[in-house]
C-alpha cells in the first residue's frame, strides 16, 4: 500500500476496507515518515490484551487493497507511566518482521505516533493516576438511560473531560422509547442541553430505531467513543449502530489461548456506513483528570457571568457585586448549576494538586486566608469583648 498519502474513505456500499477508512491520513503519513522504508508498518491498534494488542494494517504489497489484524507484543513501548502505554485507538509503528512463532505473535510495537486526542480520567487508586480510554477520538459520544432519572452532574462531568480530550462531545439519550410523551421527551432533552452548552442532544431507540440515522449521520466518517455508565444502553445501542451483536463483532481469534474479556476491554469496531467506533466498558466512575479547558467549555454560562463580577478573584460566595450569585437569585443560573461546577473545579484541583508541588502550595495558602478571614468576620459578628 501507497502511505503516500492517504485515500478517500469508503462508502458503506464497500465490501473492502482500507487503512484510511480506519482513520489514516495524511497528518498520520507525516508522523510515520521517520518510519518508513525501514520495513516497518502503520497500524492501528483495535484492542489490548495484557501486554498484546491487535492492530490493523496493510493487508499486502503496494497495490493492494484492504487491511488484515496482526497480534503483536508491546514490551518494547512498556512503560511505568499510564498516560504513555499503547491504549485502542493508538497508531502505532509495527514490526513483522519480529514475530515469535512459539508465543502467537505477528510482530512487534516499535513506537506509538504522537496522539491527536485522548479521553483521560483519573484512576481509583490512591496514586491518582491518570487512564486513557481512547486515544486519537473525534466524537465522545456520552450515554445517558432515560430509564432513570436524568443525572446533569454526570453530564457535566463527562462532557468536561470530553472537551479536555481534544474530541467533540455529543450526548445521547438512550432508551428513549421509555417516554411516551413527545413533549415530556422534549423536555429532557432540552435540560440535558443545559448542561452541555454548544453540544449536540440526540434522544434515540434502539428499540424503536429512533434517532439512530441522525446519530450514524453525525459519527460517519470519523473515530468515535461510546462512554457511559453501566446499564446506560451502550451495548444495545453499539448493536443498533454497527447493525449486528457486538459480541459477534469482538469474537476476534484467540490465537494465543489467553481468552479475552469482551466486558473489560475496549474494542475498536469499523462501522458498515464508514468510520470506526471504540465501544468502551461500563464505567462506574470517572474521577476529573486536569481537565480546566474543559470545564472552562462546559460551564461557560458560570465563566462568563464571573467576567462580570466586581472582584477578579471573586469566589461566587458572599462577594458584594458578584454577578453569579445576581443570577442564582433572579433564576437566571440554577443554583444546581453553580454548586456543580464548584464541586468538578475543587476535585479537578485536588487531582492536579497531588502532582503539582507548586499548585498544592497556593491551594494551602489560599486556604489559610480564607481560615484567616472566616475567624475575622466571626469575630466581628460577635462585637467588641467587655
Amino acid at each position: 500500500m501507497n502511505f503516500s498519502s492517504a485515500s478517500a474513505v469508503p462508502s458503506a456500499a464497500s465490501s473492502t476496507r482500507t487503512l484510511a477508512s480506519y482513520g489514516w491520513d495524511d497528518g498520520f503519513v507525516d508522523s510515520f515518515a521517520p518510519f518508513a522504508g525501514k520495513g516497518f508498518l502503520p497500524g492501528r491498534i483495535v484492542r489490548v490484551d495484557r501486554g498484546r494488542v491487535d492492530a490493523v494494517v496493510p493487508a499486502g504489497p503496494a497495490d493492494t487493497d484492504g487491511v488484515r489484524t496482526v497480534l503483536a507484543d508491546t514490551a518494547l513501548v512498556a512503560t511505568g507511566d499510564p498516560m504513555r502505554v499503547p491504549c485502542t485507538g493508538d497508531w502505532a509503528v509495527i514490526d513483522l518482521d519480529n514475530g515469535r512463532t512459539g508465543d502467537h505473535l505477528d510482530g512487534v510495537v516499535r513506537a506509538l505516533l504522537p496522539r491527536r486526542t485522548a479521553f483521560t480520567r483519573s484512576t481509583s487508586s490512591k496514586r491518582s493516576e491518570g487512564q486513557i480510554l481512547a486515544a486519537n477520538v473525534d466524537h465522545a459520544v456520552i450515554a445517558v438511560s432515560l430509564a432513570e432519572a436524568l443525572d446533569l452532574g454526570r453530564i457535566e462531568r463527562f462532557v468536561s473531560l470530553a472537551w479536555e480530550s481534544g474530541a467533540q462531545p455529543l450526548v445521547v439519550l438512550t432508551k428513549a422509547d421509555l417516554v411516551a410523551d413527545p413533549s415530556g421527551l422534549g423536555y429532557l432533552v432540552a435540560d440535558a442541553g443545559t448542561a452541555a452548552p454548544g453540544v449536540q442532544v440526540l434522544a434515540v431507540s434502539a428499540e424503536t430505531g429512533e434517532g439512530i440515522e441522525v446519530l450514524s449521520a453525525a459519527l460517519a466518517g470519523s473515530t468515535s467513543a461510546l462512554l457511559g455508565r453501566s446499564g446506560a444502553g451502550k451495548s444495545t445501542l453499539a448493536n443498533a449502530l454497527l447493525g449486528k451483536e457486538v459480541q459477534e463483532v469482538q469474537a476476534i481469534r484467540d490465537r494465543d489461548g489467553k481468552g479475552r474479556h469482551t466486558t473489560t476491554t475496549r474494542d475498536l469496531l469499523p462501522l458498515p456506513w464508514g468510520g470506526v467506533l471504540i465501544d468502551t466498558p461500563g464505567l462506574r466512575g470517572v474521577g476529573m483528570w486536569d481537565a480546566e479547558g474543559g470545564l472552562a467549555r462546559t460551564f461557560s454560562d458560570v465563566e462568563a457571568l464571573a467576567e462580570e463580577c466586581r472582584f477578579h478573584d471573586c469566589a461566587h460566595e458572599s462577594e458584594p457585586g458578584c454577578a453569579v450569585q445576581e443570577a442564582v437569585a433572579s433564576g437566571a443560573l440554577p443554583e444546581r448549576r453553580l454548586h456543580s461546577y464548584r464541586k468538578l473545579l475543587r476535585e479537578n484541583q485536588r487531582i492536579v494538586a497531588k502532582t503539582d508541588v507548586r499548585l498544592r502550595a497556593e491551594i494551602r495558602r489560599d486556604w489559610k486566608q480564607k481560615q484567616a478571614l472566616g475567624r475575622h468576620m466571626m469575630e466581628r459578628k460577635r462585637g467588641p469583648r467587655g
